[in-house]
């Protein structure tokens, strides 16, 4: 299942001329511990979370995400696990931060943005919780970003689809790659 992700994803950066290594470590329960394991800030962590959008406002979200890069030749061909008004995201920030899902929902003029269930989160990102990559591969699972993330390290880092396996990326080969939706929703 997630070698699978670890694997598109190396492919996807090395195509791309991305600057980044791979870190295989012990598997780690927090972002704190994967952090220290790393040699890495808990800043740089892109922490990606699995939510949804209920109500969500179908003309603002096809506004938001007008130019979205979906990675389109990698993406999932997966029937979609999209439910009628409900849209799912991808919702990366920093890891020492907390995401505001209400941010999120209001982003979108939704009524409640909430966390995945499990099986969802592997449905969508074929990955367990906490490795799941800032990167997504379904098309129902639309990325976004706090700009924080971006702006307060050169480089991030994130488990790679496997909890014992992390990649560490040029922050601004990341946003070239992915062109995320920018969002702020960090509390």
């Amino acid at each position: 299942m997630s070698e699978q992700i670890f694997n598109k994803i190396h492919d996807l950066l090395s195509k791309n001329g991305a600057k980044f290594r791979v870190i295989e470590h012990e598997s780690a329960k927090t972002s704190e511990e994967v952090a220290k394991i790393r040699g890495t800030k808990m800043s740089q962590g892109a922490k990606a979370l699995v939510c949804s959008v209920k109500g969500a406002n179908e003309e603002k979200f096809r506004q938001i995400f007008k130019d979205e890069n979906v990675l389109d030749d990698l993406l999932s061909d997966e029937k979609p696990v999209m439910k009628a008004g409900k849209i799912y995201l991808l919702a990366v920030l920093p890891a020492d931060e907390q995401a505001d899902l209400d941010a999120l929902a209001q982003k979108f003029d939704g009524k409640k943005a909430s966390l995945a269930s499990p099986e969802e989160v592997t449905a969508l990102a074929d990955c367990v919780f906490g490795s799941v990559p800032p990167f997504s591969f379904h098309k129902n699972l639309h990325l976004v970003v706090d700009e924080s993330l971006l702006e307060r390290n050169e480089e991030i880092a994130f488990n790679a689809g496997l909890l014992d396996r992390s990649l560490i990326l040029n922050a601004k080969d990341y946003a070239r790659i992915v062109k995320p939706v920018l969002v702020k929703f960090v509390k």
